[in-house]
């Protein structure tokens, strides 16, 4: 077999959602997938504050902040923070129309103070939403608005009621972000996040398949979200999540079982990687 290059989303695919461990059956497949020389690579909207975590398990590097930081071991082969006034307008129309904001920074996250309490209103059913849901009650890194030092921020989600609400900021801003919405209904709740359109998580892979040399028709990405969606269509062969969303899954090469049904494991060996 060819020399793979493995992209693998965190939440709702590498672990369940909101989680920072994996099933030990994963973890066993991607270590004999590094062994047979495949490296692994994480591929996920979390910054690396967020998934650091999870790096530490002993991945070759990661797709971060939906691809606007790209780095392999500590070598940076990708940065594209927000510039600051587009940040700040995106923030005030936010704000304006009542939609809860998180703000990423390469090492840490902000969100509305009151974010909690809307959370806490809203249904299952969004892998993005329970992992923001569990972050806050868990105080993983999320810290209050109040707090924002200025860094360079890298995306803003939100979460709001209706599509109208994020009307003023699209019609602003959509020529440079793309508004990514979760198509997985939550009760009572819309959730996504503004990314730059000079990046996504398909580029992010090809600069890694760049910068290791191999032909982006031997790399395989695994997702579970329409935010996997470009890094799906860029790779050469894509797998979704049983779990993940009904539009992903009909454009994937594969579906595997879910995260918490030993997926990983399965998809690794049936792809001959382990």
């Amino acid at each position: 077999m060819n020399r793979k290059l493995i992209f693998l989303d965190i939440d709702g695919t590498l672990t369940p959602a909101g989680s920072n461990y994996p099933p030990e059956s994963a973890m066993q497949a991607i270590r004999k997938a590094q062994a047979k020389g495949h490296p692994v690579f994480l591929c996920t909207g979390r910054n690396p504050g967020m998934l650091a975590p999870v790096l530490a398990l002993g991945f070759e590097g990661a797709v971060s902040c939906a691809g606007g930081h790209v780095f392999a071991g500590d070598r940076v082969l990708y940065d594209c923070p927000m510039p600051k006034d587009q940040f700040e307008l995106g923030m005030k129309l936010l704000k304006e129309t009542g939609v809860f904001r998180t703000i990423e920074s390469r090492d840490a996250t902000w969100g509305d103070e009151d974010l909690g309490d809307f959370l806490a209103q809203a249904g299952e059913g969004n892998s993005e939403l329970v992992r923001w849901r569990k972050a806050l009650a868990e105080q993983l890194n999320i810290r209050p608005m109040k707090e924002y030092d200025g860094s360079p921020i890298y995306k803003i989600v939100f979460m709001c009621k209706t599509m109208e609400q994020l009307k003023p900021a699209m019609d602003a801003l959509e020529k440079d972000y793309n508004f990514v919405v979760q198509d997985v209904a939550a009760h009572n709740c819309l959730n996504g996040e503004l990314i730059n359109r000079q990046f996504d998580k398909g580029r992010g892979v090809k600069i890694v398949a760049d910068a290791f040399g191999i032909d982006i028709k031997d790399t395989i990405g695994f997702g579970d979200s329409m935010n996997d969606l470009e890094m799906i269509e860029t790779v050469g062969y894509s797998v979704c999540m049983d779990n993940g969303s009904p539009k992903l899954k009909e454009i994937s090469d594969l579906v595997c079982p879910a995260v918490e049904a030993d997926g990983l494991a399965w998809a690794f060996e049936k792809l001959g990687l382990t």
